[in-house]
């Protein structure tokens, strides 16, 4: 990541979990991603966009979930995300909730893939009701994997396509990103600090067998009692 930043063109992944072609979800992310390479060009980098569409990798991601085998398509976007400088990662809601696609797919990523990583989240519904799974949800999801969030969050109703405001917060969380990004943070972060993370419960490395159902504080979990 540092020999693309230094040249001035940063690595973006977009990863869209909309259900059909083309879908509003995919629709937004395109738009982020436009205006990220929009601002990066007025600052004299470039952008590298990798377009990850996850209904095309359903049936490997459900496989990953009860096997813990990747295939190949899953094994290329994780190691896209791997070599991203920032991140947009946008969802449809369904039922007051994250696509679980989506959710998935980020489940099945090694817990150490995203640190720090500068990420703009988004998501799509028919109705306002659901406008706070971006934060309530998705940034608690992306908050254990320690990404780092732009502050902006962005979520789109049927009504805000029209509306001059949602533009300006397009803009404004394309802006963080691309700030961060060209700030090197994430890189300074893991050259400096790697080793004071926990990497021992690296979620797509272990199995459930590894833990020890025997040990007083589990017995005390399932409403035992400890020896």
């Amino acid at each position: 990541m540092n020999n693309n930043q230094d040249a001035g063109i940063h690595r973006l992944v977009v990863v869209s979990a909309g259900a059909s072609d083309p879908s509003s979800t995919r629709m937004l992310a395109d738009r982020v991603a436009e205006r990220v390479s929009a601002l990066a060009a007025q600052r004299e980098s470039s952008v590298q966009v990798r377009f990850i569409d996850l209904r095309e990798l359903a049936t490997e991601v459900s496989a990953a979930l009860v096997s813990g085998l990747t295939g190949p398509k899953l094994r290329g976007a994780i190691a896209a995300i791997g070599d991203a400088d920032g991140l947009i990662a946008a969802t449809p809601v369904y039922k007051a909730g994250p696509s679980g696609l989506f959710t998935s797919f980020f489940q099945v990523l090694d817990d150490d893939l995203l640190i720090a990583t500068p990420v703009v989240l988004a998501a799509t519904a028919g109705t306002a009701r659901h406008a706070l799974v971006v934060d309530e949800q998705m940034r608690s999801l992306f908050a254990y994997l320690r990404a780092t969030v732009v502050p902006t969050s962005l979520f789109a109703a049927t009504e805000d396509w029209a509306d001059p405001a949602f533009a300006q917060r397009i803009d404004r969380a394309a802006r963080e990103l691309v700030l961060l990004v060209e700030s090197g943070f994430a890189q300074q972060v893991r050259d400096e600090a790697w080793d004071s993370y926990q990497h021992e419960f690296d979620s797509a490395a272990d199995d459930e067998v590894s833990v020890d159902l025997d040990s007083d504080m589990m017995r005390l979990a399932t409403g035992g009692s400890a020896s």
